[in-house]
């Protein structure tokens, strides 16, 4: 008897013991979460403040501050998470810092992806985009290098490599820009220098030679209305005018006005100006005299004028080459005598162009015709009319 109650108090002893351990089990491992939860909650909010606020608060907003934040990213984690997230962030703030058209801050935010990870081992993972959201990251990076002008080198290529493979589709996404890129680059008659100079003066002075480059014997010129009597507006002039043109505009009916028409814009590369145009009011245009049918080969004629005269028995009454020669500045909408920007855009700045046009480039003919203005406002967007909305609509 004896040794069976002290077994049972020995077994209630273990009991009360193995409850007293549980409960501090229970509490060590819930101490241990809260702990762990403690810790894992200012590292969260840190990499969040990283993500987002990085470059919003950024006091100084230039390449060296860019580069430093995408240092400090590399820098917080060996395994760089949220990569995906901080690259997007930085492509959204690039205009801001005016890195956007840096071929090395796109670098480093391609070194940012880890290395090695993104590599498909197999023929099924370098078709179906192995990593979608990394390699889509990456695509829209070289598209905005695309749309920003900004053509990748062969470093980029190996950077690509490493990152992604030699299958992977960002580096298909290179291959295709750098066959197209090149081939665009300088397939503009109008070289512009890269970047396009901050100088309202220089620009316009581009604008109007890009626009005069139709007649090789336009003069571009550079007048300061300051030397116009009773100018109220002193500024630049830019103004470019041919002598075909001086011609034309000498010929013109003096009972008929002419009209500055304008401002019309033209781009150059991302910036815009405004010039305005010295034209007559829309003509008819004299109609090509033509002898015969011109697909009719029985009776050919020698287009040089003095040759085989001697083969011929009788003068055509009319051909092509007998007509007057049509200028390109005689348009359909009028004659173009002269084109201009100015750098204020008023009504005195281009009067004092008019005298300026009269005095120093010789047009006598302005003094005694009317000059009349007649303003536009150019629109971006294009507008449909109510009958094409309604005939898409049914």
């Amino acid at each position: 008897m004896l040794l069976i109650r002290h077994l049972r108090a020995t077994a209630e002893i273990l009991r009360i013991s193995t409850r007293l351990g549980g409960t501090q089990t229970c509490l060590c491992s819930t101490q241990s979460k809260d702990t762990k939860n403690n810790h894992q909650k200012p590292e969260d909010g840190k990499s969040l403040i990283l993500r987002t606020n990085l470059f919003e608060s950024a006091a100084k907003k230039d390449k060296q501050t860019y580069i430093e934040m995408v240092k400090i990213f590399e820098k917080r984690s060996v395994h760089r998470r949220n990569h995906v997230e901080f690259i997007y962030a930085a492509l959204r703030h690039m205009e801001e810092f005016g890195v956007n058209k840096d071929i090395a801050v796109y670098k480093a935010l391609i070194d940012v992806m880890p290395k090695g990870k993104f590599i498909p081992t197999n023929i099924f993972q370098a078709e179906f985009m192995h990593y979608p959201r990394q390699q889509q990251c990456i695509i829209d990076l070289l598209e905005q290098m695309e749309d920003n002008g900004v053509m990748p080198d062969y470093e980029m290529e190996a950077m690509l490599v490493n990152v992604f493979g030699k299958k992977g589709h960002p580096v298909r996404k290179y291959w295709r820009m750098m066959y197209w890129m090149p081939k665009f680059k300088n397939l503009s008659p109008w070289l512009l220098p890269n970047p396009v100079p901050d100088d309202a003066l220089e620009l316009a002075r581009l604008a109007v030679e890009r626009m005069c480059s139709i007649d090789p014997r336009s003069q571009i010129d550079v007048f300061d209305t300051k030397t116009v009597e009773n100018a109220l507006d002193h500024t630049w002039v830019v103004s470019g005018q041919s002598l075909e043109q001086s011609e034309l505009l000498e010929a013109h009916d003096k009972q008929e006005p002419v009209y500055i028409e304008g401002p019309f814009v033209i781009w150059l590369r991302n910036r815009s100006i405004n010039y305005y145009v010295l034209k007559s009011a829309p003509k008819q245009l004299p109609p090509l005299e033509t002898s015969g049918d011109p697909d009719d080969v029985s009776k050919l004629e020698n287009p040089y004028i003095g040759l085989d005269l001697r083969f011929r028995k009788t003068k055509p009454s009319g051909s092509a080459v007998s007509t007057r020669r049509r200028s390109v500045h005689e348009q359909e909408d009028g004659i173009i005598y002269a084109i201009c920007c100015t750098g204020s855009s008023t009504k005195d700045s281009l009067l004092s162009w008019i005298r300026l046009l009269e005095k120093e480039k010789g047009n006598a003919a302005l003094a005694s015709l009317a000059v009349l203005f007649k303003f536009t406002t150019p629109s971006a967007e294009l507008l449909v009319p109510e009958e094409d909305s309604n005939k898409v609509q049914h």
